[in-house]
């Protein structure tokens, strides 16, 4: 096919049959797309026409990809990529007026510590804005930027898409978080007796503090796990059950009262808190102009050093 054959593609056929690889669903790809299961039925089966392959088969609920539409898809994607940067550069922003619609994607540390400033800044700024907000974690971070759900995202990461970038924007300390009145700080043997609290997005009972225990052979109890940071100071209260949390995450629980925030009795090395964003969109304006919102309000400069 030559260039001018190109005129005979319609550009939102090849959304469509990138929509599909990732959701492998009609019914899920027209929910992405915001169209009817007909539109995307028709589309699968002018797609289907175009590449002379059945491109999908039907497993059970599920639609698996054929060789071909394999291969497509490897060639397709970095050039949608650059489509879309290409259109973006020649689009300028401007926050005051701007009607953009944002999908991030936070961990529930971040969102609950971190969304808030960031939120009022982006509100003075550019007040016409809407942000869309995907809870997202190490997991679940790597699909939702690879899919176009999200366009940035701000967690801790591990392995991302090959055309993600990332940096980091903080480094971050363990608190221990407490809510009763005994004086002092606790030692190890206190911690270790003492019940614990754990955020767990996916109600694990263990987590980072349990590997660090058991190098020096210790265990602790934990009697709580919960999904998510807001409202934990209120389970602590009255208790004396106590928790781990990040720094930012302690100042944030603190501010209102009532729980206090120490050293943990045992050595946690930080850890780093990433924003990532999708590749495609590493020259948008607007996307530019919200990373460096999200830099400014939930990195730490100092703790970088």
């Amino acid at each position: 096919m030559n260039r001018n054959d190109l005129r005979r593609v319609d550009l939102n056929l090849l959304i469509v049959f990138e929509t599909l690889m990732h959701e492998r669903s009609v019914t899920r790809a027209a929910e992405k797309l915001f169209l009817g299961q007909p539109a995307i039925s028709a589309a699968l089966s002018r797609l289907r026409s175009l590449f002379d392959d059945p491109l999908f088969v039907r497993t059970g609920r599920s639609m698996e990809p054929t060789a071909r539409a394999g291969e497509i898809f490897a060639l397709l994607s970095p050039a949608l990529d650059s489509i879309s940067t290409a259109v973006s550069r020649a689009t300028d922003f401007e926050p005051a007026t701007s009607k953009a619609v944002f999908r991030i994607g936070l961990s529930d540390d971040v969102e609950f510590a971190l969304l808030p400033p960031l939120l009022r800044r982006l509100r003075g700024e550019a007040p016409g804005v809407v942000l869309v907000v995907r809870r997202a974690n190490y997991l679940l971070m790597p699909g939702l930027l690879a899919s176009g759900e999200i366009s940035v995202g701000v967690a801790y990461t591990d392995d991302l898409p090959a055309n993600a970038k990332r940096k980091v924007l903080r480094r971050s300390r363990s608190k221990l978080l407490r809510a009763d009145s005994v004086p002092g700080a606790l030692s190890v043997d206190d911690f270790c007796a003492r019940p614990h609290a754990l955020v767990s997005y996916a109600g694990d009972l263990s987590g980072f503090v349990d590997g660090e225990l058991e190098k020096i052979e210790r265990k602790r109890n934990v009697v709580l796990a919960v999904p998510q940071f807001n409202g934990l100071a209120t389970l602590l209260a009255g208790t004396d059950i106590v928790a781990t949390v990040p720094d930012y995450t302690a100042t944030a629980l603190t501010a209102a009262g009532g729980l206090r925030a120490e050293e943990l009795p045992i050595d946690i090395q930080p850890f780093e808190l990433h924003m990532a964003w999708r590749g495609a969109q590493d020259n948008d304006p607007a996307e530019r102009w919200l990373r460096s919102r999200i830099q400014m309000f939930c990195g730490d400069p100092d703790s970088l050093e």
